[in-house]
């Protein structure tokens, strides 16, 4: 049907856009339905007597799809992590008592062991307590890259140990978040700013960690050929993570949000720097690179799909923030409160008439339940939940096409299982 790459990725842009602009314009079921063939949902079935959960929560009698976002027993990857094997999960946490132990324990900094102390603490509290998505998900991709006859014990203790600077890389990020955003949780916790003794210390704190990364990085693999090129990933992906910190934080210079700046074009740059670089691209990126892989083909046909998968991610968790159940997904939402640039105020603001936006105007960004709920009412009446499991489907159908069309010897099979925790479709584990 093409005869070029470059007419397959022209078609799927075409599709892509055309997506967006009907979520953009409309609110109907007609029109809605409209936009893609549904997927096979026949042996779909809910029970009208099912405890409450996720899909009571939501009321989802209200609407005819079946949202696998809000699925008590397959929650998606924003809401419970990655599945892998129990197996390839304690091969993975076995390996961080190690870490720590190689920071803090090997002779260095003797003359200062009460630093060496705070870092192992700070370690503990911070870096494995989480989904651990990007660790987990770098030795999923080196293990399906690699030629079977390089999987050896000592390169899979490696792949693991680069997981888990991953995570580091990530904890960095977050402790600096968390204190951007006067954030009081994280992952049912107090936030680690929150903490006696820390405070603005957090910054310092911050820096240790990634300090903590690169010695890691550097006692494991500063023999490898790779080397190199993982340290330039990382230090790209810290420069990618800071712009899209400033992207956010101009959304959020004023007591009350801007509305005007909530564009979708706004959203995906934000989306884009701020989540899917460093949470998608760079486990895989990473992945070949120790696989050998060093081909810029290969690594931009890789980073397209894997960008497009990440700005769902962070659509997905926009989603959950707002309608999930905070005893399934571990943390309550406060997007709205926040006053944060979220697809489900971008596209509201795309539907809303004159009285509707100006309803927004007045409540979005308000930390007041009774203002959180006029904004989420508005949101059902906009049938955003609807859209949501329209652009779901549609998604999921235009990601498995795009890889589909991926050469240069990537694996299909670990895209589609990325793609598969992400939707919850049909994991097999």
């Amino acid at each position: 049907m093409f005869s070029t790459k470059k007419s397959v990725e022209k078609f799927l842009q075409m599709y892509k856009n055309e997506l967006r602009r009907h979520i953009s314009k409309t609110t109907s079921v007609t029109n809605s339905d409209a936009m893609v063939p549904r997927l096979d949902q026949s042996n779909i079935t809910l029970n009208p007597n099912e405890d409450a959960g996720p899909k009571r929560l939501l009321k989802l009698q209200k609407y005819h799809r079946f949202l696998s976002t809000l699925t008590s027993q397959q929650m998606p990857l924003a809401a419970r992590g990655l599945a892998v094997s129990k197996d390839q999960s304690r091969e993975f946490m076995a390996c961080f008592p190690d870490i720590v132990r190689d920071l803090t324990e090997t002779g260095k900094h003797i003359d200062v062991p009460e630093a060496s102390k705070w870092l192992a603490k700070l370690l503990q509290y911070n870096v494995p307590n989480g989904k651990k998505n990007r660790g987990l998900a770098t030795v999923l991709a080196y293990k399906m890259l690699e030629n079977q006859q390089n999987l050896t014990p000592e390169n899979i203790h490696l792949a693991n140990i680069m997981g888990w600077c991953t995570e580091m890389f990530h904890t960095h990020q977050m402790l600096l978040s968390d204190m951007m955003e006067g954030a009081e949780e994280r992952r049912g916790v107090p936030c680690w700013h929150r903490q006696p003794n820390v405070g603005l210390g957090g910054i310092n704190d911050g820096a240790l960690i990634h300090s903590a990364m690169c010695s890691t990085l550097k006692r494991y693999f500063s023999n490898k050929p790779y080397y190199k090129n993982v340290l330039e990933m990382f230090n790209e992906m810290l420069l990618k993570c800071s712009i899209g910190h400033y992207l956010e934080m101009q959304m959020l210079k004023t007591d009350k949000p801007d509305l005007s700046l909530f564009t979708m074009e706004k959203y995906e740059a934000i989306t884009k720097y701020r989540t899917s670089y460093y949470t998608f691209q760079m486990p895989v990126g990473l992945a070949l690179l120790m696989a050998g892989v060093d081909d810029p083909e290969t690594h931009r046909q890789a980073k397209t799909i894997l960008l497009e998968m990440g700005e769902f991610f962070q659509i997905q968790d926009d989603f959950l923030d707002c309608f999930g159940d905070p005893a399934v997904i571990g943390k309550s939402g406060t997007d709205i409160q926040d006053g944060k640039c979220t697809w489900l105020a971008v596209v509201a603001l795309q539907r809303a008439t004159f009285a509707q936006r100006q309803l927004m105007e007045e409540h979005y960004g308000s930390s007041k339940p009774e203002d959180v709920q006029k904004i989420k009412d508005l949101y059902e009446e906009l049938q955003l939940p609807h859209t949501y499991s329209v652009y779901e489907e549609a998604t999921y159908d235009l990601l498995r096409t795009q890889i589909q069309q991926v050469t240069r010897g990537l694996p299909h099979d670990l895209f589609f299982k990325i793609l598969d925790n992400i939707f919850r479709r049909s994991v097999n584990e």
